[in-house]
């Protein structure tokens, strides 16, 4: 099994890296452009995910997972979906391997963003607003309250429950899980050589984070360096949003990966499982937890973690828009905003600071509340960096690339030769004939370096078994309620033993 697998490499299967192929190695951006705008010395890049047809790096992980489904012959995938990345994703994973889907959207997403279920629904897909009446785990919730907005943790509660009941289907998790951050390792794995062809190592590596996933997979590979001894200054960040900060006011503590606990207890930066993020939150990155080996090194000091309201956040993605030409996602958005303070923090040094960010694209109308949002902030004058005394929209052009093969620009780097990994400078080989740049899940990057998963594992196996030592036969819930603060307000424990 991948999710305990004491591999150190797990080769990915040639069915997976045909479909790879279609976007893979995606372009590594050196943003001229928006350090220009900044004013900054700092040089700043960008993992640019928005080349995939879904828009996201979810869909590395979902094209792995759809695929071993189908070889285990199961007919149909249920699922979750919030913001709408990892639905639009698994959606067309399933096309490509002729699986049902089955998509339990938040109810508050499913009415703020009717393209994004248009878009699962366009690659036959099941859409069904959560909480709902189809699972015992929505009904639950509706009778408790019938105007429920929904949140993640439902949707998980009623996919979990569709898929335990089917003989036929399987449920599957577009974050938290070691497997998830394993697959996604292709995007750190290709950033790293990519930077070696650009001749600069980084300073900080900074990714957004709303279960961990896309966070662990940009950033765990650098992070062996790191851990290996080899860059001990590397610095990096977890960015993300005061409406849904776990990192930074959650509990450590072992909590239900879904609403209605069907899930296992898991140790991870948790605001609690019955959470549910105010519906005026349009960013997404709203779980109520996070993936346990990305909690364990924040709780370790090897990961620092910011969160940040939500229209700084997107003031930052009006400022890329204009100076990159590229609509972030709202997800990204939050990449955007840590780098920027990060490029204006060099700027007062004076330091030549290498940062490197990951940004996804805005799919298909992300939400009313989004629009409104950015009306308004583009209303009100705000001083934005791309803006002069007589432009009030941002200039119409391209930065320069360091990239693989997909950009075109005649400065991109490409890889001319699978099999040798030489380079080549100059003019790009044709997009069909792109080399695949990584080949194999970085299984022990999840822990660092070498052995360090192995290790990663023990320490959480060591702490789960002296939790279930020291309350053996009790259960403990953990309820944390959001009202300007976060506070711990029960550990109750249930006497009866199990």
């Amino acid at each position: 099994m991948q999710e305990v697998s004491q591999e150190h490499w797990i080769d990915i299967p040639k069915e997976i890296l045909d479909i790879y192929r279609l976007w893979r190695p995606s372009p590594l951006q050196h943003a001229h452009r928006l350090e220009k705008a900044l004013g900054t010395p700092a040089h700043i890049y960008y993992k640019y995910e928005g080349v995939s047809p879904a828009g996201s790096p979810k869909s590395n992980t979902v094209i792995a997972q759809a695929y071993y489904n189908k070889t285990e012959g199961v007919k149909r995938l249920a699922s979750v979906n919030g913001a709408g990345q990892w639905g639009s994703a698994l959606a067309m994973a399933c096309k490509f391997f002729d699986l049902e889907c089955s998509v339990y959207m938040a109810e508050i997403s499913y009415d703020q963003k009717p393209y994004q279920s248009a878009f699962m629904e366009t690659f036959g897909a099941e859409v069904t607003a959560s909480p709902s009446d189809k699972t015992n785990a929505g009904r639950g919730i509706l009778e408790k309250d019938p105007d429920s907005p929904g949140s993640l943790g439902m949707a998980i509660s009623e996919a979990v429950e569709d898929a335990a009941t089917h003989d036929d289907t399987r449920y599957s998790l577009g974050s938290v899980l070691n497997h998830v951050l394993m697959h996604q390792t292709i995007v750190g794995l290709e950033s790293k050589k990519q930077m070696e062809m650009a001749g600069e190592y980084l300073d900080v590596v900074i990714g957004c984070v709303g279960g961990g996933s896309n966070m662990a997979g940009l950033t765990f590979p650098f992070m062996a360096d790191e851990l290996g001894g080899d860059r001990p200054d590397l610095r990096a960040m977890a960015i993300e949003p005061t409406a849904c900060p776990t990192l930074t006011k959650g509990q450590y503590a072992y909590d239900f990966g879904d609403t209605a606990g069907m899930a296992p207890l898991v140790k991870m930066h948790t605001l609690g499982h019955t959470f549910v993020p105010p519906s005026i939150h349009a960013g997404g990155l709203c779980y109520h937890g996070d993936a346990p080996l990305l909690c364990l090194r924040h709780h370790k000091g090897l990961i620092e973690a910011v969160a940040y309201p939500q229209n700084p956040v997107f003031e930052a993605a009006i400022t890329v828009a204009g100076a990159e030409v590229i609509i972030p996602a709202p997800e990204s958005a939050h990449d955007v905003k840590g780098a920027i303070d990060e490029a204006l923090r060099a700027k007062e040094t004076g330091e030549e600071t290498v940062i490197l960010f990951g940004l996804s694209r805005q799919v298909g109308d992300r939400s009313d509340r989004i629009r409104t949002a950015v009306q308004a902030i583009m209303n009100s004058g705000a001083e934005l960096p791309w803006r002069s005394a007589d432009a009030s929209r941002p200039s119409a052009s391209y930065s320069k690339s360091v990239a693989s093969s997909i950009s075109r620009p005649s400065n991109c780097v490409s890889f001319s030769s699978e099999a040798s990994g030489s380079i080549s400078f100059g003019s790009p080989a044709p997009r069909s004939r792109t080399p695949i740049t990584t080949q194999r899940y970085g299984a022990s990057l999840l822990g660092g370096a070498g052995h360090r998963l192995s290790l990663a594992r023990e320490q959480l196996d060591d702490e789960k078994s002296d939790h279930q030592q020291h309350h053996e036969g009790q259960r403990q819930d953990i309820q944390i309620v959001v009202d300007g603060r976060l506070d711990r307000l029960a550990e109750n424990r249930d006497q009866q033993p199990h």
